[in-house]
């Protein structure tokens, strides 16, 4: 930083030009796009249907809304946006407002600037401290998001008619930045009448002063649709000044969804533990979150997030930590006998409309199932496994839980050779006691749900048998 311009005059002379916000973001967002680079890294599923819409808005100079249901990456776009400001700008120093060293608009910097000329000092801000977000309650106040008379200013010697002693609010503190509203329609009506100006105007006035301040902001606002219309509602005039309306959505794909939820959960770290998690019991986790938001037990209109999917992973890992843990185990590797656990990080994410009371634990177990056979179904086919349901029909019996270590399942692969197979297909080649353990495990219950074996479970344990 010490070879930047410090003063008005040196600015001037370094040929830094002054753009709006928008333009900034702009020329930038068209750099990156020539560069053949993502604008928004991070955000999967939405590169043909979401992120189009956003890029032309950005294009286009536009203030943008998103409307979407919960856990649908709306906050990460928004925030994602500062990415495509300049990674410095300069302001007047002391500036609450992020003046324009070329253009100020707050009494401090105009006095300044009129009184220093050339010598006038600047300062750089970062782009990240140009992002100012709200969380839009009911109790929220013109004061929080415009400015008020603050009245320290006063008591110290100032007139009320003098500007000094407005507190400015979050929207003119981020003049030159992007303003984020998280939840728009909880904002009370004659609040969101507060943001008209700032949305078309571009400016915003404060009550008993003779001031206009014209800020420079791109706002972009989030809103779920179910509040939308019938909680709180974004009144017309104001709707009508966003230049773009984007419907957000929810992993269109099973396989999205587990990208998105291997790249989110939190990795589970304990010395002595070496953690490996088979792609088919994350598909596992991810269609019944793909279930669950088509099930007519469900509420729909609360919603089935993604962040259910990333709780339900996390928990399988965890339980199949603490299970190698107590069978003296290091390789953790999540098999069928662990997604009892996923009871608990379920029941908190989806609001099941069930007639009958203790229905709720039900309907999960049912979509556990319903998730187990649908992935079965999509690595294995039922006729290729004849052999190995022939193999029960001498009496044979095979145990399995979270009580049954995974040597004892090795031992079943060599009584078994019709096991071999399809639980290569599942483990890549991965020959360690764990992997083929949870492959077993997955192949046994497939074929139960399939109703080619039957099944006595109890406690976390269950024993396979013929039918």
């Amino acid at each position: 930083m010490t070879d930047r311009p410090t003063t008005l005059g040196e600015l001037r002379a370094s040929g830094w030009e002054s753009r709006p916000v928008k333009e900034e973001v702009r020329r930038n967002a068209i750099a990156r796009i020539r560069a053949g680079e993502l604008l928004f890294p991070g955000v999967q599923g939405y590169e043909d249907t979401v992120l189009p819409q956003l890029e032309n808005a950005l294009l286009a100079g536009h203030d943008v809304i998103f409307l979407g249901e919960r856990g649908q990456a709306k906050t990460r776009m928004i925030r994602a946006i500062v990415g495509l400001l300049d990674e410095w700008l300069p302001v007047i120093a002391g500036s609450e407002i992020n003046d324009d060293p070329y253009h100020p608009v707050s009494r401090h910097a105009v006095d300044l600037v009129a009184e220093l000329g050339d010598d006038t000092p600047i300062s750089w801000v970062h782009r990240d401290t140009r992002f100012g977000e709200k969380l839009a309650t009911p109790d929220t106040s013109i004061a929080d998001l415009i400015g008020e008379v603050d009245p320290i200013k006063v008591a110290e010697g100032r007139y009320l008619s003098d500007e000094l002693t407005l507190h400015y609010g979050l929207v003119p503190r981020t003049n030159r930045g992007v303003f984020a509203i998280n939840e728009l329609p909880d904002l009370a009506e004659r609040i969101q009448v507060g943001l008209l100006n700032v949305l078309e105007e571009r400016d915003v006035q404060v009550r008993g002063y003779k001031v206009r301040l014209p800020l420079d902001v791109l706002l972009v606002a989030s809103a779920n649709p179910e509040d939308y219309t019938n909680r709180g509602r974004i009144i017309t005039p104001l709707k009508d000044r966003f230049g773009s309306q984007i419907r957000t959505h929810y992993p269109l794909e099973v396989d999205t969804e587990v990208d998105i939820a291997l790249a989110e959960a939190r990795p589970l770290e304990a010395d002595g533990l070496n953690v490996v998690i088979p792609r088919y019991m994350v598909e596992v986790v991810a269609t019944l979150s793909h279930l669950a938001r088509e099930a007519p037990q469900v509420n729909q209109r609360s919603g089935v997030s993604v962040r259910l999917t990333v709780a339900n992973l996390e928990t399988l890992v965890a339980n199949a930590a603490r299970r190698a843990l107590v069978l003296g185990e290091t390789e953790v590797v999540p098999r069928v006998s662990d997604l009892d656990a996923l009871a608990a990080s379920t029941s908190g994410k989806v609001e099941i409309e069930a007639l009958e009371e203790g229905r709720e634990g039900q309907i999960i177990e049912h979509l556990l199932r319903a998730s187990v056979l649908t992935v079965f179904r999509r690595h294995l086919a039922v006729e290729s496994l004849v052999a190995l349901v022939d193999g029960f029909g001498d009496g044979r019996v095979v145990h399995a839980g979270e009580d049954v270590v995974s040597d004892d399942y090795l031992t079943l692969l060599d009584d078994l050779d019709a096991l071999a197979e399809p639980v290569a297909s599942l483990t890549d080649g991965n020959d360690d006691p764990a992997s083929i353990a949870a492959a077993v495990e997955f192949i046994l219950e497939g074929l139960h749900l399939s109703k080619r074996l039957n099944k006595d479970a109890s406690g976390g344990r269950a024993a396979y048998r013929s039918r």
